[in-house]
């Protein structure tokens, strides 16, 4: 499959997958997003009823609002930058923290362009977790497809994982 051209609609059913996925269990969410910026909330938030499951979501760009409204450490970001799956796990973990939510999912990653040769455009780290479960975090390396290909693909790859977190528990 071509990453670039993931449609709008391919999205709008895994975001409708996933909110049936969490009513079914009884879950609430909570989303944490830096390089998506609010997508993978808005992709959920257009599903009818997704009031039902999505306690609330966190746009945290600046890792000084990921220390002050998530509590990731400036002491985690330093030794491991902002896009590392060692973030994208705190994020999701603090999301759950200051939230009624049972499970989080997070956004970490580099949209592009700019980019370093140790974190590419294209990097991104999606964190999940469930309440007095494990923190995982899945890293995707998407390439230099551009902005907005990068932010989309996230999304639905997000939305994937969050279904597999709403169905097993894990």
């Amino acid at each position: 499959m071509d990453l670039s051209t993931e449609s709008a609609s391919r999205t709008s059913e895994r975001a409708a997958a996933a909110v049936s996925s969490l009513r079914s269990a009884g879950l609430r969410l909570v989303i944490a997003e830096s390089c998506t910026g609010g997508l993978l909330a808005g992709a959920i938030t257009e599903v009818p009823g997704a009031s039902e499951v999505l306690d609330c979501g966190f746009v945290v760009y600046s890792n000084e609002s990921k220390q002050r409204l998530l509590g990731v450490s400036a002491e985690l970001i330093g030794a491991h930058g902002a896009v590392s799956p060692e973030v994208a796990r705190a994020m999701a973990s603090g999301a759950l923290s200051v939230s009624r939510a049972d499970c989080a999912m997070s956004l970490t990653g580099i949209a592009g362009p700019g980019s370093s040769p140790h974190k590419p455009e294209g990097l991104v780290y999606i964190g999940a977790a469930r309440r007095g479960g494990a923190c995982r975090s899945h890293k995707l390396q998407l390439g230099p497809l551009g902005r907005e290909s990068v932010r989309r693909v996230s999304v639905n790859r997000a939305l994937d994982v969050l279904l597999t977190l709403a169905r097993s528990g894990n």
